[in-house]
């Protein structure tokens, strides 16, 4: 069923028309090369850090050639000009010769090719220490070779240079390369590039110092107590990080578990947000509090895939149920539409028993850093699941390995009065109100800018 909201907030706030700015949108337009371009240029790949410098790759001119003065000395390379001070990149090798008798042997009555490259968020030059009636505007946003030798152009356009003039972080500069009528653009990312977060897993590469376990609970001590005995059958040493925001606090004899007490009902994903915050290994294994560790319970497995392929989120199977959805994004001029259907893209390289998804069940390994960057919306305290997937989709790439199952604890109360109460008063917290439900939708909606999902 399709369900459709307005751009206004969850309690009915204003259209978020700010959004586009926020955001950077709308996006710059597709670069698009025209056909016969007699130049050589980058497509994609060349990026800046800002204040920075780095040399153009790949500028290359195949036009047709200027008349020739017959009497002109060969051509031998001028020497390069390398800029000094720490902001240049690369630096290139100066050959030797000069051309200064190229440069004023030219008749009146000969014409040159003109090559001009034109940037808007930074400046030009060339490492070539050359006249400056070849090349006019060194050093600025607009910079003119002239010259009727093609391999003195060649020569001067592979030794260009951009130097970014702004600091600026994440713009995208398109730069003209012209001749005639003839006109190529290509972009130059200004950024820097992302700093590594690694996890030292120690000479050993114990399984400890690669995975913590973590939970939350509410309202069930004797599930997630049932819980914790079987990881501890299997697992004895691994880390359990538990959030409760039970009305009592738990007492835990087990060295392992780091439990954290919240305020009463703060909620689901506010418990989520807890326990992910205090991983520090490389890897979280995230269960609910009524599985039940088994035998094929590899955790191992896990890692393996993670290790070995670009998934950020891997999960298995409670008792065979997958629960694998794939999401459909439909983006539109008012917001976008979310479709989510069941099953997968298509099987994961490297694992023939594993597929490509969006989304798993609550049993599933991931990187604790890609995920602490999603992160998990606190206004959600309710039933919420696939809400976290939603706003991990393009930042979260997901897989699922069926063939790793974790058990499930039966749905019927065991224990005395004391536990029977618990479970029952845990059920009324478990159900969605209506208002709940609308206020969810409303909420991710608006936050997601969608406009409606099926």
């Amino acid at each position: 069923m399709s369900k459709q909201f307005s751009c206004g907030g969850p309690n009915g706030a204003a259209a978020n028309t700010l959004f586009p700015c926020r955001e950077g949108l709308p996006r710059p337009p597709p670069l698009l090369a025209q056909p016969n371009l007699p130049f050589g240029y980058p497509v994609h790949g060349v990026e800046v850090m800002p204040l920075h410098t780095v040399p153009i790759p790949g500028l290359q001119y195949e036009g047709p050639d200027a008349p020739v003065y017959e009497a002109r000395a060969p051509f031998q390379q001028p020497p390069l000009h390398l800029a000094s001070g720490p902001w240049l990149t690369t630096q290139v090798p100066s050959p030797s010769g000069g051309c200064s008798h190229i440069l004023n042997e030219h008749p009146a009555e000969v014409s040159d090719v003109q090559v001009t490259l034109m940037a808007s968020l930074g400046t030009l030059n060339t490492l070539v220490d050359i006249s400056d009636s070849v090349v006019k505007g060194k050093g600025q946003k607009q910079m003119t070779i002239s010259t009727n030798n093609r391999e003195l152009l060649n020569f001067i356009l592979q030794h260009v240079t951009y130097t970014s003039t702004l600091y600026q972080h994440n713009r995208v500069d398109v730069v003209s390369l012209e001749s005639n009528s003839s006109v190529a653009k290509f972009p130059v990312t200004v950024r820097y590039p992302i700093i590594p977060k690694l996890y030292d897993p120690g000479p050993e590469r114990k399984l400890r110092n690669l995975v913590t376990i973590a939970t939350k609970t509410f309202l069930r001590p004797e599930k997630f107590m049932a819980m914790l005995q079987s990881v501890r059958e299997y697992y004895p040493d691994l880390t359990v990080i538990v959030a409760d925001d039970s009305k009592e606090p738990l007492k835990i004899n087990d060295e392992h578990v780091e439990y954290y007490f919240m305020p009463f009902g703060k909620g689901w994903f506010a418990g989520r947000n807890l326990a992910i915050s205090q991983v520090t290994t490389k890897y979280v294994l995230w269960v609910d509090d009524d599985f039940l560790f088994i035998n094929k319970t590899k955790i191992e497995v896990l890692v393996d895939v993670l290790e070995k392929t670009e998934l950020d989120v891997v999960g298995g199977s409670v008792l065979g149920n997958t629960f694998q959805f794939k999401l459909l994004l439909e983006q539109g001029k008012d917001g976008d539409c979310v479709h989510r259907r069941s099953g997968f893209f298509q099987p994961l390289d490297g694992f023939p028993k594993c597929v490509v998804t969006s989304g798993v069940v609550n049993f599933f390994l991931a990187h604790t850093e890609r995920i602490q960057r999603v992160g998990f919306d606190p206004s959600l305290q309710r039933v919420a699941h696939s809400e976290f997937f939603i706003d991990g989709l393009g930042s979260l790439l997901v897989g699922s390995c069926p063939e790793v199952i974790i058990g499930h604890q039966p749905h019927s109360s065991v224990g005395g009065s004391e536990m029977t109460t618990l479970e029952k008063t845990y059920k009324t917290y478990r159900a969605n109100t209506k208002s709940q439900v609308q206020f969810k939708l409303a909420l991710h909606y608006f936050k997601n800018h969608f406009h409606c999902s099926t």
